[in-house]
């Protein structure tokens, strides 16, 4: 009755986590939840105001999204990044993970993905049938793949087309990657497409956040959204910015959008336009200095425990590496620790590492 495409696929591992650590705190268990990625902040009134204000609109909306929600996330954008981008380059959905998952699905190619990478993007690209070429990484690098290493998987066959995953700040390291210029010299080198996942950026730690859409514009994909610097991942609502030179991507996408999610809820859409309108600079400054400083003391805690790790340099997550004898595995190790401690966490395993090694 079922795929065998489908057979060998697990629930995701932080919604599974989440989904574990509600069951044990119903049976009265106190559980420590440090698996999934939520934000911790409300959602600024504003929006929740104007959320209100559109609750009666009840029209579906245009597939690519609203015109005048494409409007104002152009805008910023196009300020952000010193880039002119239009509406016509903006597809909004209901979250940037389903847009993802179409794009995987229309794509004919091999897909890079760094380890450690979000854990959707390697089960969403083999649900799309697209081989994964995986990239071992190093904290010395900062968790992200060099050009060197990306080089030498695509001169092992240059006729195929290949889509690099970029996710900076990263889940699950809270890393920067600090290479892009030479990344993009690849990307421009080998005609690459680039899937950069920004879903952190307004979260970066750093004054200014760099995209390596700075170095090559005409191949990036970004992909952002509400969720993390909102905090507003239940509303489902992210976006795709795609340029005019990978104008048949964006087109494809909205076949397949009208034959899947059809349009995005249209409350949240109009709210979703005071979001990116008005002025939440200060909302967003006061979440990242909380962020840092819980980064920061977690960081030192667990570094003076003889725990090797790169400090947070935005959203999130910290990814620490132990070297407890004790466990065979990552997996084991929080399986014990969930169990003993109810602090629960996710292992690298799950963010692609080898589970030979980790």
């Amino acid at each position: 009755m079922l795929k065998n495409i489908v057979k060998n696929l697990e629930p995701s591992s932080t919604l599974k986590i989440n989904e574990i650590s509600r069951r044990l705190e119903g049976n009265g268990e106190k559980i420590f939840k440090f698996g999934f990625g939520q934000s911790p902040f409300q959602i600024p009134l504003d929006i929740v105001n104007e959320l209100k204000n559109n609750a009666y609109q009840n029209k579906y909306l245009p597939m690519q999204g609203l015109k005048e929600l494409r409007d104002a996330v152009a805008k910023y954008t196009s300020s952000k990044k010193k880039y002119n981008y239009s509406s016509e380059n903006v597809i909004i959905g209901p979250g940037s993970k389903e847009l993802m998952f179409l794009l995987h699905v229309l794509f004919d190619g091999d897909i890079i993905l760094p380890a450690p990478s979000w854990v959707s993007y390697a089960p969403q690209a083999i649900l799309g049938r697209n081989k994964i070429q995986t990239i071992q990484t190093t904290r010395e690098n900062n968790w992200f793949p060099k050009g060197e290493e990306i080089e030498k998987i695509i001169l092992k066959d240059k006729k195929k087309n290949y889509l690099l995953f970029l996710n900076s700040p990263n889940n699950p390291s809270g890393q920067i990657c600090e290479n892009l210029e030479e990344i993009s010299e690849i990307v421009k080198k080998y005609n690459l497409i680039i899937l950069s996942d920004e879903i952190y950026s307004e979260l970066s730690f750093k004054k200014v956040f760099k995209s390596i859409s700075s170095f090559c514009p005409e191949k990036t994909i970004i992909s952002t959204g509400l969720s993390k610097w909102c905090g507003a991942g239940g509303w489902r609502l992210g976006y795709f910015i795609i340029p005019d030179s990978l104008n048949n991507l964006r087109d494809s996408i909205n076949v397949l959008a009208s034959e899947t999610f059809s349009s995005v809820s249209a409350p949240i859409q109009y709210a979703a336009i005071v979001a990116y309108s008005n002025d939440h600079s200060k909302y967003i400054k006061n979440s990242k200095n909380i962020l840092k400083a819980v980064g920061n003391y977690v960081y030192e805690n667990l570094k003076s425990n003889k725990v090797t790790m790169n400090k947070s340099q935005g959203g999130f997550y910290l990814m620490p590496e132990f070297s407890n004898k004790s466990f065979s595995t990552s997996s084991d190790m929080c399986d014990n620790l969930l169990k003993e401690t109810g602090v629960a966490l996710l292992p690298g395993s799950d963010f692609g590492f080898d589970k030979k090694k980790c």
